[in-house]
């Protein structure tokens, strides 16, 4: 498993969490998704901060879904269930910080890249950026109850249907075209588009920010139906436990059903 970490700076009333894991394509390990609900857990207590972004270190990718190494020790479905809700939980820190956020988008966000992208309120990207959750051809998981609402909620139910049904990946200039993205910019005007965004957002009130996310999470969710049995069945499958091993050993998955 490589190493990586998540970074917290800031600059005024500016936030930066930075992913960096740049041999993994940013991918996150256990101990970075923790790192990330620690971060969140402490600057949702900071009302100072007007404004908090998200991007991937090195320019290549802003998240490569989380390390898959990390899933050679599950042997049940109950593990599947477990994980799924630990990423509800990181991810769900990030979707309820009281002040916006902004994903800055470069390279890949796939996995928990684009549930990371969608948990935040604003996406701006580079051409070359590409989202999708890959999993039907990847190791054969799933996504947990929030994370196929937010999907969504986002894109649509065609679109999503094209993400994980084709294993498909989207453009950042076709969810530009759906209104999922404020703007396309090329990688030289990233930093400027970024700063003119975070600099409108912290001139709004904060209250103001803070009460309109927080009724708009609520409805979001508001029925999301229990699926825990789907999960279990997924992550409790040899086809899981086959696609995990075979993508690490880089060989072709071979489904079975089972």
């Amino acid at each position: 498993m490589s190493e990586g970490k998540v970074v917290f700076s800031r600059v005024g009333s500016v936030g930066r969490i930075v992913f960096d894991n740049q041999p993994a394509l940013n991918a996150l390990t256990f101990d970075m998704w923790r790192q990330l609900g620690d971060i969140c857990r402490e600057i949702a207590q900071d009302r100072s901060l007007r404004i908090v972004t998200l991007r991937g270190a090195g320019g290549k990718a802003f998240l490569a879904g989380t390390e898959i190494s990390g899933f050679l020790d599950f042997t049940s479905g109950q593990d599947g269930i477990a994980y799924e809700r630990q990423m509800d939980e990181y991810v769900g820190l990030v979707e309820a910080l009281p002040m916006p956020t902004l994903a800055i988008v470069e390279g890949w966000a796939v996995g928990g890249g684009i549930a990371l992208s969608f948990a935040c309120d604003l996406r701006i990207a580079t051409p070359s950026a590409r989202f999708g959750s890959p999993i039907g051809r990847s190791i054969g998981n799933c996504l947990s109850t929030k994370g196929y609402v937010r999907m969504v909620n986002h894109v649509g139910i065609s679109q999503a249907k094209r993400m994980l049904l084709l294993g498909e990946l989207l453009t950042a200039q076709e969810l530009f075209e759906l209104g999922h993205i404020l703007k396309v910019v090329e990688p030289e005007e990233l930093d400027a588009a970024a700063a003119a965004i975070c600099e409108r957002v912290a001139s709004h009130a904060p209250l103001t920010m803070s009460v309109s996310k927080e009724a708009i999470r609520r409805y979001a969710y508001a029925g999301a139906p229990d699926i825990d049995d789907l999960v279990e069945i997924i992550y409790g499958s040899e086809d899981f436990r086959m696609g995990v091993r075979n993508f690490l050993e880089k060989k072709p998955r071979v489904w079975t059903g089972a």
